[in-house]
């Protein structure tokens, strides 16, 4: 048999493709429906990969994990309590993290991450970084000032260190956009009706901070957009609306789940990487970065789909020029608006999907744990990574 046909076969067996997908594929590969059905052990087979298509559907053998706090129609929103700063990943639990693990199907490891240096691009509105030496080996062998070099007995080999200091962003290179970033009105209020009085001080967020989120490990789905399009990397502004969404997930033969953790991929990380790895090439990557989804696709994903995060390969996720706004009013930023303060989603930028979409990967195990730092306002400088 075909190499391909037993890939196509496993996937389907594994619950990773739609009835749909799975014939759509099997056709290009040259077999009718009814071959495809009989290679799979129809109606068994025909009954698992119908299965596969019901939104917040586990694996065979394992019961769906249902939302406390979604609602179709409406997504989440201000439903935890008034003391609530989690927002929706307080649907995050073991039977959510089971559902993520049963997803590894080969065990390879995707980095997700960005790498940051003080030449990265960042979008205009945050801080320049820099990384300085603190202590160098030069220095401490010279100036003699730390007692525990020496010279003395105790250090006759001469051991010395390294370390440096960080003067950087809390929103650079791949991030999470926490509660404390966005706010609404005339007298600033952020997600569960939180003052900006009570939120941010002179040293960072008081509180719905990055420090707040939790270590996240969910289930996921990559969304290629570029491909799909047809334009790699998208061009500038480049709205992407439901329909796209819905094309692309057909084309890839896979749908999102209830509490998905939902990425887009537009095509700017490859272009990230060609400046040095770093995104030195600033002026090449703004020139990309603004593609992203539509308000109606935020929407879609959320009040419809389910999706627990969304995440693109950008900057801000969203298309940089307004195509349409949330219902309550107008932004320059609305996707933002109606993600962190309105629904209590997070937001996750710059996460790396190019070793995905070359494998071809679109279902997988996402794992993020954010710095623990208090009164930022984003995790910065995250490592995320998959497992498929």
């Amino acid at each position: 048999m075909d190499d391909r046909i037993k890939e196509l076969i496993e996937e389907v067996h594994e619950g990773y493709l739609t009835r749909r997908g799975f014939l759509v594929r099997a056709a290009k590969l040259g077999l009718s429906s009814a071959a495809a059905l009989a290679l799979v052990g129809a109606p068994e087979r025909e009954a698992e990969a119908a299965q596969a298509q019901i939104p917040g559907a586990a694996p065979r053998g394992q019961r769906p994990v249902q939302p406390r706090g979604w609602q179709q129609g409406r997504g989440w929103g201000w439903v935890w309590g008034p003391n609530d700063e989690l927002g929706n990943l307080n649907e995050l639990s073991p039977e959510l993290t089971m559902k993520a693990l049963s997803m590894v199907r080969t065990g390879k490891v995707y980095d997700l991450g960005l790498t940051y240096d003080r030449r990265s691009f960042r979008w205009p509105g945050h801080m320049p970084g820099e990384i300085l030496t603190f202590r160098s080996q030069q220095g401490e062998l010279l100036q003699r000032d730390l007692p525990f070099i020496g010279p003395n007995a105790a250090n006759s080999l001469n051991t010395t260190f390294s370390s440096c200091g960080l003067i950087m962003s809390d929103n650079v290179a791949s991030q999470l956009d926490s509660f404390a970033h966005i706010s609404f009105g005339a007298e600033p209020t952020y997600y569960n009706g939180n003052k900006a009085v009570d939120v941010i001080g002179d040293w960072g967020a008081l509180k719905l901070g990055a420090d707040t989120v939790p270590p996240i490990v969910a289930p996921a789905t990559m969304i290629d957009v570029a491909a799909f399009v047809g334009q790699d990397p998208l061009p500038s502004n480049f709205p992407i609306g439901p329909d796209i969404l819905q094309g692309a997930l057909a084309r890839q033969g896979v749908d999102i789940d209830i509490l998905d953790i939902v990425l887009i991929r537009t095509g700017t990380a490859a272009v990230w990487m060609r400046g040095d790895g770093v995104g030195a090439n600033q002026a090449e990557v703004a020139a990309v970065d603004s593609a992203g989804i539509t308000t109606a696709a935020a929407r879609w994903l959320v009040e419809e789909k389910g999706a627990l995060m969304l995440g693109s390969d950008t900057s801000g996720l969203e298309v940089a020029k307004v195509v349409d706004n949330p219902p309550d009013g107008t932004s320059w930023i609305p996707v933002h608006h109606y993600l962190l303060p309105m629904q209590g989603v997070h937001i996750l930028e710059y996460q790396n999907q190019e070793d995905l979409a070359a494998d071809r990967v679109y279902k997988f195990a996402y794992f993020l744990g954010v710095n623990k730092i208090k009164g930022a306002t984003a995790g910065t400088a995250l490592r995320p990574f998959a497992i498929a």
